[in-house]
Formats: C-alpha cells, structure tokens, sequence
C-alpha cells in the first residue's frame, strides 16, 4: 500500500514570538517545536514514522511564513528513497515567505537506495523583503557501507530526479541514473563520488553587491580550509541566490561542511549566532 502525506505548516508572529500551526494528513508531522534561541525563531522537527519513502509514496509539505516570522524546519534522521518495482516516490515541499521572514530549511540528508526511483522537489517563494538559507545532501547508495546505487533489474532502471527552484531566480532539475556512468564517474561529473551537498541563500530582492561578495567569502574561506576543498565551490548565479555545492565520499564531511557555511551565514547576513537544532546532537 502506497502512503500519501500531507503537511501544512502555518507561521505566524504573537508579539515577538513565531506561533506555528500544523494540519496533517497520513504519515508526515511535526515532532517538536522548540525555541532554544528564544521565541522569535521557532525550531520545527519533522517526521515521516514509517522510516522511508517508498515506489508510490507521494508526501507534500507546504509551509507558510506570515511577515517577520522566522522559521528552521530540520529532521531527526535521513530521509529514505527505498527499492521500487517501478512506481516513483515523490517528495515535495512548497514554501512561501512573506516580506521580513526568515526560513531555514536544514533536512539531514537524503538517501536513495539501490532500485529507488525517486523525485525530491522543493520550491522557495520569497517574497522582496523575504530571505532564506537551505540545504540539501544527496548519498547515492550507501557509501559508508559499500551499498551501491546500482541500476535495478527493472525496465525503469534506478534513478533520482532533484528539484530546486526560486522562481524567476534560480531553477535547477537533474536526474541520476545508476547506469550513467559518464555523469556519476566523470571528473567533469561526480568524479566517482557518491555524496553531493548543495547550500544556498536567497533573497526575494537583489542582495548587494558588497553584501553578496562578502557571503560568497565566507563559503569561499569555509571551503578552503576543509578536507573536500578540492570538489568545494561557491558561485552567485543570480544577485539574489548565492549556491555552494560540494561532493564528497561519505555524507558525514559533506554536512560538516554545509554546516560551517550555514553558520557563517547566519552570522554575516542576520547577525544571529548559529544555534544548532538539538536533534543534530542525538
């Protein structure tokens, strides 16, 4: 049996304090709220009980952030694309962020299984005076464990299809497929990697010059100085998105990495200290 999910995620500002309301349908929500900077920044955890996302499974988020709201939504664990017999999984998440919020989207990894056939799709509508940071760490297979993605027996093959869009700013859409050894084993491709990290911050307005060269700095400085500096980069695409994208061999350096960019962010473009969510520790 196939399972649907839906979530909606409603922010709204009280005074000073981020208020969220949450409705879902099936299995998909939320596990804690928390403020462990205070109320101004509401801390969500997300869950999907089943333990993964299998071929016919189709779980969508929605999330709105109201004016001045500030919002980091994370997850307890990796999120899990198992074996399909041909049916796609999808995952999607739709966020809209009003003028003066803040999103944080900070998922722990994702990871597709041998003979998963999967799309992960997320869209960021930010508003002029909206801002956001996210990330997103794709392991192919289980590279710690030698599990490979290998292609499945099937006639569909494994594969998995990624999204992520800013509208009018930033759209990227590429599929990997077990059996695209020119992509996946390239050095103008994955390099034999099997681990991809992409960071990124955006804005519902041009950030300026001087403010977007200093953020593109801190990833630049980050990067250098880590142990993947040499499959690290970090661009401006459009004067509202800065990316960062790094490739790696196992997941654990490759978050490190997004994690020291994410609070050299924080810092640089809010002047607010990284609070790490709690379930990053456990």
């Amino acid at each position: 049996m196939s399972w649907l999910g839906h979530l909606t995620l409603d922010y709204r500002l009280d005074g000073d304090r981020t208020t969220a309301l949450d409705r879902h349908d099936g299995p998909l929500r939320v596990l804690q709220r928390l403020y462990p900077e205070g109320p101004r920044v509401c801390h969500h955890v997300l869950v999907h009980p089943p333990g993964g996302i299998v071929g016919g499974d189709v779980l969508d988020i929605q999330a709105n952030l109201a004016a001045d709201t500030h919002a980091l939504i994370t997850t307890p664990g990796a999120t899990r694309f198992y074996r399909s017999s041909g049916p796609e999984a999808v995952q999607s998440l739709t966020a809209r962020v009003a003028d003066g919020a803040r999103l944080e989207w900070l998922p722990l990894e994702t990871i597709a299984y041998r003979s998963s056939v999967a799309t992960n799709r997320m869209r960021f509508e930010l508003a002029p005076g909206a801002e956001m940071i996210g990330w997103d760490v794709l392991a192919l297979g289980l590279p710690a464990a030698g599990e490979a993605f290998e292609q499945a027996a099937s006639p569909v093959g494994s594969r998995y299809t990624q999204e992520i869009e800013v509208p009018g700013v930033w759209l990227e859409r590429g599929t990997v497929r077990a059996d695209d050894t020119a992509l996946l084993d390239s050095p103008l491709g994955w390099a034999g990697h099997r681990v991809m990290g992409t960071a990124w911050l955006a804005a519902g307005s041009p950030l300026a010059r001087e403010r977007r060269e200093a953020l593109l700095d801190h990833a630049r400085q980050a990067a250098s100085a880590h142990e993947l500096a040499t499959t690290a980069g970090a661009t401006s695409p459009h004067a509202e998105v800065i990316v960062l994208r790094v490739l790696g061999p196992r997941v654990e350096p490759v978050m490190q990495l997004l994690a020291q960019v994410w609070a050299r962010w924080r810092t640089e473009a809010w002047q607010i200290d990284p609070v790490p969510p709690r379930v990053w520790r456990t």
